[in-house]
């Protein structure tokens, strides 16, 4: 999400007049988009601050923090962060042009002052807006923004406002723009994507229709949420053969008090049972999902009901993270963050070590399989080498060879070999070409 905001603000900012640079020496503004999720995203972003700062001193320099943080933090940061010239929450990015030249000219004339614009909006959505994006194979679009679920640990509720979804006609419109600039992939995002609605469009419906676009290759979508997960969305992940056989499902937790003080709304049994419905549709389906190790008051028995349920469930991959107790969350105005950090640390180890044996598990089932992979571009640690994902949105790797591929490109490779996060193989050989008479 912060990376497609990431391309509406640069698209806001070209549109005004502003160029963009590489190279940070150069910039007269710079901007961090960010992330308040968790308490490491934080610390990150007052890092790059404490950097900015000997810059700042060396020329008239306009540093601006916007997203998440500075919807949360908005205070803090205008109170105390000395560096910080400009704050825009998620929903105030069109005000982003005017509070930049205000700051620049303040700079140059010795009377700058900090410029803010962190209301939230019950109405924007940015759907006249097209992001201005990079080259690349996958494509982000945002179909609606906002959260109306209210987990009790999760500030996005505050950061980024109540639910509100895009109208149908501008998502696929966007989406027919990025099949014709080349993308293979779109990637169709919100906080709860269950929960699209627009007339008598549903989420279903609207994947279904993203998938039927020309020169779309592939569909996926992050993330839906267990409490209402529809029968159609599940048909439609099942039946389109553009619509990837891939499910971020989280469950944050195993244990019922837990999830009932998470306001999750659903049970572990309620969990296991749409997971047997999942696979039963779908039994080739690739799980991943999401796990908080030490929320308020978790004990070590209900803990172990988590570890349980990971071992039960059988994920591909899961994203496990300490709890990290954000400001202006329920939980932090109702429960104590009294789990030790040594033992949330020892509990995130436990379900990582779990999580790899299951992961590598699975991935050396698949050796001798050929699966027909997007090819991404070159791997992170050999450009001598391609990489790409299945379906499932699994990692593949593979030595180049004299027939020609590129980014974008559908590749039929056998897998040779597996590691937990990764799978290695050769690309299947070209059919020979019938013999002429």
């Amino acid at each position: 999400m912060n990376e497609y905001d990431t391309e509406l603000v640069r698209a806001l900012l070209k549109a005004d007049g502003f160029a963009f640079t590489d190279d940070r020496e150069q910039a007269d503004v710079v901007l961090m988009n960010t992330c308040a999720i968790r308490e490491n995203a934080h610390n990150k972003v007052y890092g790059h601050l404490a950097e900015l700062k000997s810059l700042k001193r060396r020329r008239n320099l306009v540093v601006g923090v916007l997203g998440c943080m500075a919807q949360n933090l908005k205070q803090e940061l205008m109170d105390t962060v000395s560096v910080v010239d400009v704050l825009a929450g998620p929903d105030a990015y069109r005000r982003l042009p005017l509070l930049l030249r205000q700051a620049i000219i303040g700079h140059e004339q010795g009377t700058a002052k900090k410029g803010a614009a962190v209301d939230l909006s019950e109405y924007e959505t940015y759907a006249d807006l097209l992001p201005a994006r990079e080259p690349g194979v996958n494509g982000w679009i945002a179909v609606m923004r906002g959260c109306d679920n209210f987990c009790t640990f999760c500030v996005v509720p505050y950061t980024r406002g109540r639910e509100r979804s895009r109208d149908p006609e501008g998502i696929i419109r966007e989406a027919e723009q990025l099949a014709a600039c080349g993308y293979k992939q779109v990637t169709l995002l919100g906080q709860n994507v269950n929960s699209y609605r627009h007339g008598g469009w549903d989420f279903a419906r609207l994947i279904t229709r993203v998938a039927d676009v020309p020169g779309i290759a592939r569909v996926r979508f992050t993330s839906p949420h267990p409490k209402d997960f529809p029968p159609a969305l599940l048909d439609a992940i099942a039946g389109h053969p553009r619509v990837c056989k891939q499910l971020h499902l989280p469950l944050q937790a195993g244990n019922d008090r837990i999830l009932q003080l998470m306001n999750r709304t659903y049970t572990s049994a309620d969990y296991l049972r749409l997971v047997e419905a999942v696979r039963r549709r779908c039994p080739d389906i690739v799980l991943s999902t999401d796990l908080i190790c030490g929320f308020s008051s978790e004990t070590a028995d209900e803990f172990q009901d988590t570890y349980r349920m990971v071992q039960d469930v059988g994920y591909h991959a899961a994203f496990v993270f300490k709890y990290s107790e954000r400001k202006h969350t329920i939980a932090e105005r109702k429960y104590p963050d009294d789990v030790p950090d040594a033992v949330k640390a020892a509990r995130v180890s436990r379900l990582v070590d779990l999580q790899k044996r299951i992961s590598l598990e699975k991935n050396r089932a698949v050796i001798g399989r050929t699966f027909t992979v997007l090819v991404e571009g070159d791997a992170k640690r050999s450009s001598a080498q391609w990489m790409g994902r299945t379906d499932g949105g699994i990692t593949v790797v593979w030595e180049k060879s004299a027939r020609p591929v590129a980014p974008g490109d559908l590749v039929s490779v056998t897998i040779t070999d597996a590691s937990a996060t990764t799978l290695f193989g050769a690309p299947k050989p070209a059919a020979p070409a019938a013999a002429a008479r």
